[in-house]
C-alpha cells in the first residue's frame, strides 16, 4: 500500500529561515526528495502477515550516519547492548528507552505502532544540521550547529517528541496542516514532556514545562524551543527572533506559513494540557497523560480534528476530572464542540466500499456501520489522511479498483497497492 508520509521536524521552518536562509530550502528539497524515495520504498515493501510483528516489544538501533545523509546508516547500538562512548548514540539510546516504557507501561502501547515494531534511529545526521525528524520510518537527530543549536539528542523530550509523531501516526492520522496539525505537533510536545517529567521523577507542579530545554547554545537568550505552560515566552534572541507562539485563541495564526502554523498554534493546546495537569495534581504522565492518550487513540479524534474537537474528546474521556479539564481548554479559549461521540454509546459511522474493474467489468458494493473506534475504521481514516488525492497509477491490467469512504471522504486504491489487512477490510464489507 502506498502511503503519504510527512517529515514531522521539531525546529519549525520559521526558525531554520532565521538561522540560514539556504537551510529552508536545503531542508524542503530534502523533505521533497524524502517523502518520493519513502513512497517508492512502502510500494514496494511486503505487507506483513496478519498477527505479524517485525521485532520484540521495546526493540530499538541506533545507527550513525557519520555526518552524511544516507539513511539508516551504520549501526552503533542496539537494545540490550551496552553503552558504546559515543554521546548521542547513548543519549539516543536512553532517550528512546525511556519513551518506549512510558507507552507500553502508561499507556499499554507496545511500540509506536501498537504492535512491538522495532524503532529506528540515526544521529550524527549531516553535518551542523540543526533539526531532528521523524520521517516515516524512522527517527533522525542532527548535531546541531554549534552556535545556537547543540546536539538534538541532548534533550530527552525531543526524543519523546519525534516518537510521539509515529504514534500520532499509527493511531488519529491527524494531518499536518492547520489545527489538525497543531494538535499533531502539541501531541508530540505532550509525550515528550511526560517523558521527561517522568524519567525526573517531577509532579506536574514541579516541571519547568520547556520543550528542548539544552538544546541552545549559551549564546541565545532562551530556555528552550517551546513553553508549554507559558507560550510565547521561551525565547527572545537577536538571531531567532520573539517566540511567536499564541497562549490563547484570540491571538490564532491564520496565515499559510508552517503548514498553516502547525508549530505556532501547538502552543494553545499545550498550555490546556499543562493547566490540565497542573489542576488534576500528581504527575502529568499517569493525570492528564493518560486522558490525552486516551482521546488521540479511542476512535472519536480523526484525521481533521481541529481544538474543539479535541477538547471534547479529552472531557469525554476525563470522568471525575471533566470539570478541570473544561476549564483548562475554557482559559485558552477553546470551547468544546458539541454533539462529539463519547467513548461509550457511540452513533455508529458507515463504512462503505465499491470494487470495480476487473476482467468482466463488474461493480460490487458493500457497506456497514461500525463503532467510530472500530479497528476498521481507525484503519481507513488513516489511509485517507495518507493517500494523494488523485489515485496511483494502476499496476497492471484488469485488476480491481476499490474506492473506500468513511466520514463522507473517499479514497481509491488499485488492487496492486492492497495490504493484506486492507484487502481483508475490503473483503468483509463487500460481503455484508
Amino acid at each position: 500500500m502506498t502511503s503519504r508520509k510527512h517529515v514531522c521536524q521539531i525546529v519549525p521552518p520559521y526558525l531554520m529561515q532565521r538561522l540560514d536562509a539556504g537551510r529552508l530550502d536545503q531542508d524542503n528539497a530534502f523533505r521533497a526528495a524524502r517523502a518520493e524515495h519513502l513512497t517508492r520504498v512502502l510500494a514496494q515493501a511486503p505487507a506483513p502477515e496478519a498477527g505479524e510483528t517485525t521485532a520484540e516489544a521495546g526493540d530499538w538501533t541506533v545507527y550513525t550516519a557519520n555526518n552524511g545523509t544516507d539513511l539508516p546508516g551504520e549501526k552503533a547500538r542496539a537494545a540490550g547492548e551496552p553503552e558504546s562512548g559515543d554521546e548521542s548514540v547513548d543519549e539516543a539510546a536512553t532517550g528512546i528507552t525511556g519513551s518506549l516504557a512510558l507507552f507500553e507501561e502508561v499507556y499499554g502501547r507496545d511500540s509506536y505502532d501498537g504492535r512491538g515494531i522495532e524503532v529506528v534511529m540515526t544521529v550524527h545526521y549531516d553535518r551542523d544540521y540543526a533539526n531532528a525528524f521523524w520521517d516515516g520510518t524512522q527517527l533522525v537527530f542532527g548535531d546541531g550547529d554549534g552556535e545556537i543549536f547543540q546536539r538534538f539528542t541532548k534533550a530527552v523530550d525531543v526524543i519523546g517528541h519525534e516518537l510521539s509523531h509515529a504514534v500520532t501516526e499509527h493511531s488519529a492520522g491527524l494531518v499536518y496542516q492547520g489545527q489538525p496539525g497543531a494538535l499533531n505537533e502539541s501531541m508530540s510536545d505532550v509525550f515528550g514532556s511526560c517523558l521527561k517529567q517522568r524519567l525526573l521523577g517531577q509532579s506536574a507542579d514541579e516541571a519547568d514545562w520547556i520543550i528542548g530545554e539544552g538544546l541552545f547554545t549559551e549564546s541565545v537568550q532562551g530556555v528552550g524551543l517551546r513553553h508549554m505552560l507559558e507560550p510565547g515566552t521561551a525565547y527572545d534572541d537577536p538571531t531567532l527572533g520573539k517566540d511567536p507562539q499564541p497562549a490563547h485563541m484570540d491571538d490564532l495564526y491564520d496565515g499559510t506559513d508552517d503548514n498553516g502554523g502547525v508549530h505556532i498554534n501547538s502552543g494553545i493546546p499545550n498550555r490546556a494540557f499543562a493547566l490540565a495537569a497542573k489542576a488534576i495534581g500528581g504527575n502529568s504522565w499517569d493525570g492528564a497523560g493518560k486522558i490525552w492518550y486516551a482521546a488521540l487513540t479511542n476512535g472519536a479524534v480523526t484525521t481533521d480534528t481541529d481544538f474543539a474537537g479535541f477538547a471534547a474528546a479529552t472531557i469525554a474521556e476525563a470522568g471525575d476530572q471533566a470539570e478541570a479539564v473544561t476549564t483548562a481548554w475554557s482559559e485558552v479559549g477553546v470551547t468544546p464542540a458539541s454533539g462529539a461521540p463519547e467513548s461509550d454509546g457511540e452513533a455508529p459511522t458507515m463504512v462503505k466500499v465499491r470494487r470495480s474493474g476487473g476482467f468482466l467489468g463488474r461493480t460490487k458494493e458493500g457497506a456497514a456501520e461500525l463503532a467510530p473506534s472500530a479497528a476498521h475504521v481507525t484503519a481507513l481514516r488513516n489511509l485517507i489522511a495518507q493517500r494523494d488525492v488523485t489515485p496511483s497509477k494502476p499496476k497492471g491490467a484488469d485488476r480491481y479498483i476499490y474506492e473506500f469512504e468513511v466520514d463522507g471522504r473517499k479514497v481509491v486504491v488499485h488492487e496492486g497497492d492492497m495490504s493484506p489487512e486492507l484487502r481483508a477490510v475490503a473483503n468483509e464489507l463487500l460481503e455484508s
